[in-house]
């Protein structure tokens, strides 16, 4: 099923059981899917890489917001961060932990032939395009710096 019809699937079920923070961040995606399909130049369709990526985008914002809100001492504003947040991340595909990750990492450094921090560029370009969606991208640029400096 589509990403789309999930959703709405999804907003019914939250109306129905009046879950506050469900239907807040369930709008939130709907509205962001609305946007990208008519944004200038969209072909009006959402690929299944374009809706992770979609996805994704939310929870770092969410994410970034979260991070401010604590550091301010808002923890009203932050607990409603880590409720849609929890709510986005249903919807996205199981994430890697930092084990799996590294594993992956260690073959792409030997395939790419990697040495030295100044290959990071060429190994993130395999790394974003085996672990799109998988793992989150600042974890992975931390493990593949981690790799090839040597430690």
């Amino acid at each position: 099923m589509a990403l789309e019809q999930q959703i709405m699937t999804a907003l019914k079920a939250a109306m129905l059981a009046k879950d506050e923070a469900a239907l807040r961040s369930l709008r939130a995606i709907k509205a962001a899917i609305l946007l990208s399909k008519t944004a200038e130049g969209a072909a009006g369709e959402l690929s299944e890489d374009g809706e992770i990526k979609l996805l994704q985008k939310m929870v770092k914002q969410r994410k970034d917001s979260l991070e401010i809100f604590t550091q301010q001492g808002r923890e009203d504003l932050a607990q409603k961060e880590r409720e849609e947040i929890v709510i986005i991340e249903k919807f996205l595909p199981q994430q890697m932990d930092a084990a799996s990750v590294r594993a992956v990492l260690v073959q792409l450094v030997a395939q790419a032939g990697a040495s030295s921090p100044a290959d990071m560029g060429k190994v993130m370009g395999l790394a974003s395009k085996e672990l799109a969606g998988k793992a989150e991208g600042k974890m992975i640029a931390t493990i593949v710096r981690e790799l090839l400096s040597g430690q």
